[in-house]
């Protein structure tokens, strides 16, 4: 008999399973805090469950960890984990220590079907969403096993950011759940502002995240023009920047913090000259005029054989910088982490059993220089 995994509910989906062998909706809160907050996956081990629902739990449900693969720790401290999600796939995720904050880097998909030039994960191609579990289960795993490993009972995991492999809007039904898991106090009670979507821009779940689950979002953003963003991101050839920001506009009143956060990885000779940086103050004071307030991440690109693409220089990326900061807008440059590991932006790849032939359309769009033809305009 299939038995349900819990690690795919969130409060109200557990209500609703504990409500179906009937019992009471506390009953739920109890097994949600042994779940998440203790890492409990033993039924017999939660002591203040009656034992008839320990028992019902049983024969109904289960918690199924995903297994590990692989663990490898950084110099810096970080540490990455491969996790089989069956089938052949594998997917990974990154705990960065800071001084102020632990931060988990989450997956949403067995690879990226987006396919953005400068990603590892999209020249792997893809294979599918995850489910709710197997969202939370990295988060699961993660956050009991650093309670092991530095021996507190604290919770270690301050910050979640959805920027692992795969595009979280792409999997929205499987997302939201994961995120009220994240959120809700008697699970891990991570605050709005500590978690964050990152998204290539699919504008229309932009939209309904903002209605759903209003966290913090970070758009991926990469290049100031649509001619240039579309040889980079495919999606802006669906969703261009108009529509992008105009979504954007849209999300931050009820985003957590007052400003949303812009992605842009620096590719040498492609979207880091002096002119890509007046080209992105344009686009970003145009929409600050109509009420978005920006801040810009500046990622060094971190190379990998595939892409036939390179890092811009750090003098590149300072000039780069210096003229946003210029400006009025703040400005960070993100310190890379894990890299010796192959932990860093962009580098996340898994193992992916294709089924879109992504490797074969990378390996031509290698050949081909970045496209900067400008969109033609329907008179």
């Amino acid at each position: 008999m299939t038995t349900a995994n819990l690690l795919d509910f969130d409060l109200d989906g557990l209500a609703a399973f504990c409500e179906r062998l009937g019992e009471k909706r506390f009953r739920a809160v109890q097994l949600f805090r042994w779940i998440h907050q203790r890492g409990q996956s033993r039924f017999d081990e939660m002591s203040d469950l009656a034992k008839t629902l320990r028992a019902k739990l049983q024969t109904t449900a289960h918690i199924a960890a995903l297994p590990v693969v692989s663990m490898q720790a950084s110099a810096d401290g970080t540490i990455k984990w491969l996790f089989d999600v069956g089938e052949g796939n594998a997917v990974e995720s990154v705990f960065i220590p800071e001084s102020d904050r632990g931060t988990l880097c989450v997956s949403s998909q067995a690879g990226c079907a987006v396919g953005c030039r400068f990603c590892s994960t999209g020249h792997q191609g893809f294979s599918r969403n995850l489910t709710t579990g197997e969202i939370v289960a990295q988060l699961w795993y993660a956050e009991h096993f650093l309670r092991q490993r530095f021996n507190t009972d604290e919770r270690v995991i301050s910050n979640v950011v959805m920027m692992g492999m795969g595009e979280p809007l792409q999997n929205y039904g499987a997302l939201i759940p994961a995120l009220k898991v994240m959120l809700d106090d008697h699970g891990y009670g991570l605050s709005r502002r500590r978690v964050t979507v990152s998204t290539s821009g699919v504008v229309p779940m932009i939209e309904r995240l903002s209605n759903d689950c209003p966290v913090a979002l970070a758009v991926s953003l990469h290049a100031p023009t649509d001619s240039l963003r579309d040889g980079l991101v495919p999606l802006n050839r669906k969703y261009p920047l108009a529509e992008l920001m105009a979504a954007c506009i849209e999300y931050l009143p009820k985003a957590p913090r007052d400003f949303l956060t812009f992605e842009y990885c620096m590719l040498a000779g492609v979207n880091d000259q002096p002119e890509h940086a007046t080209q992105l103050i344009e686009l970003l004071q145009t929409h600050k005029r109509r009420g978005l307030n920006s801040k810009i991440n500046l990622i060094p690109f971190n190379p990998f054989p595939e892409s036939g693409l390179r890092c811009a220089d750090r003098s590149t990326v300072t000039a780069f910088a210096d003229r946003l900061v210029a400006a009025g807008f703040v400005t960070t440059v993100r310190k890379t982490r894990g890299d010796d590991i192959d932990a860093a932006c962009g580098q996340l790849a898994g193992d992916v059993r294709d089924r879109t032939q992504a490797q074969t359309r990378m390996r031509a769009l290698r050949e081909q220089p970045i496209a900067f033809k400008p969109r033609e305009v329907t008179p």
